[in-house]
């Protein structure tokens, strides 16, 4: 794909769909708009960052089975990733807890853990996008929705006119509106890479603490690490974690999470970030939301991205005709029938990572709700069938 804004340089300008936010979710819905057959300069991708910015973003992704398929589709896989092949789930220091295992769904993996800058250039090299109209480096300034069309006034004083907005951009964490669903977990996420000294390769670990949930997630990465980590806390916690040198938080690390994977011998540094659940409304006649933009989620379970990437693949299905160009109904009834077709699986993932984040984030140390959690993960490991529809429903969702 290009990496200029050469395809528009008119002042004004018109396409089918405009697209706010080149990142994965945004580049693959176009790979899917084109691969179904809409000429790729009908679409217009906008996004604020540059290439070679998205490129050296290097959070760590946790992508589902089901996304390795979409991505698939589109031709963006494979790509440097970790596969994981056991998910253990645990409750510290009580009863409870589970082991998922790909040999269960016969799958080559449960899912796998790659660099935010190793998709995007994956899918941003996707030949199907070098027509696409790329405008980057650049903001939309404002928005005018209007009866057949919205109208984008971007900071570089040009105009785009679209049938269609599509909002992929990432979180929108504290938005004010009154219509969405707005939590605000009083947490605090750590990511970090790890090394131990003895991982077990292929296997990611979810571990509730009092705190809130602590992830390790298999990553090698070529510099001796071994995981990569998120650990929920609390925000006085928070700030004694990111102050202690990186013997201490080592430690501190080992005491939260066992020995499992006997010690824990290096960390990078480290970066945090406010915890909360946004979810807003599906549409308007002519705008909708996807992805981040749509939801933002918990990191528990690791659900946000791969639950973008199926909105991606049912908005692409509604608004392409089985004969390849842009569909009758791409104004209201398409966004009207993506609401509804999304309303399940936005709906399960939702509820199920913001009742895990909030029995943590305010149920006192040790609460009843804690140990009814530590006693469900017990119950899922003993109940077959229960443990499968919880992992299908984070490998596939519903698309």
């Amino acid at each position: 794909m290009s990496q200029s804004t050469e395809h528009i340089d008119q002042q004004r300008a018109e396409v089918d769909i405009a697209i706010c936010g080149a990142g994965p979710v945004g580049l693959c819905l176009a790979a899917l708009l084109v691969k179904r057959g809409v000429a790729a300069d009908r679409i217009a991708l906008i996004d604020a960052k540059t290439v070679e910015q998205a490129r050296q973003d290097p959070r760590s992704i946790a992508l589902s089975y089901g996304s390795r398929q979409i991505l698939q589709e589109v031709g963006a896989w494979p790509i440097a990733a970790t596969a994981i092949h056991q998910i253990h789930v645990s409750r510290r220091a009580h009863f409870g807890r589970t082991l998922i295992q790909r040999e269960e769904f016969q799958l080559p993996a449960l899912g796998y853990v790659t660099r935010y800058g190793t998709l995007v250039t994956a899918l941003a090299a996707l030949p199907a996008l070098a027509a696409v109209h790329l405008l980057r480096p650049v903001q939309v300034s404002s928005s005018t929705e209007q009866d057949d069309a919205v109208e984008l006034q971007l900071s570089d004083g040009r105009t785009l006119r679209s049938k269609l907005l599509v909002q992929a951009e990432g979180g929108l964490f504290g938005a004010q509106d009154d219509k969405s669903l707005q939590r605000d977990y009083q947490q605090i996420g750590i990511v970090a890479h790890v090394q131990s000294s003895a991982p077990v390769a292929h296997r990611a670990f979810e571990r509730f603490t009092d705190q809130g949930p602590l992830a390790l997630l298999p990553q090698d990465d070529g510099h001796g690490n071994n995981y990569a980590l998120v650990w929920c806390v609390r925000p006085a916690m928070a700030n004694e974690l990111l102050a202690l040198d990186d013997a201490a938080f080592l430690a501190a690390l080992a005491q939260a999470f066992g020995g499992r994977l006997g010690r824990f011998t290096k960390t990078s540094a480290r970066n945090s970030f406010p915890l909360g659940l946004n979810a807003r409304p599906a549409a308007t006649a002519r705008t909708v939301a996807i992805g981040n933009a749509a939801q933002t989620l918990h990191p528990v379970a690791g659900q946000g991205l791969n639950l973008g990437l199926r909105d991606a693949t049912v908005l692409a299905r509604l608004l392409a005709s089985e004969a390849g160009s842009i569909g009758p109904n791409i104004g209201p009834d398409a966004l009207h029938q993506f609401a509804l077709a999304r309303k399940t699986d936005r709906s399960l993932t939702i509820h199920l990572t913001d009742v895990m984040a909030r029995i943590f984030a305010s149920a006192p140390d040790g609460a009843l709700s804690q140990t009814l959690l530590g006693l469900s993960l017990g119950l899922v490991d003993v109940v077959k069938p229960a443990r499968r529809l919880l992992a299908q429903q984070m490998m596939f969702g519903r698309r």
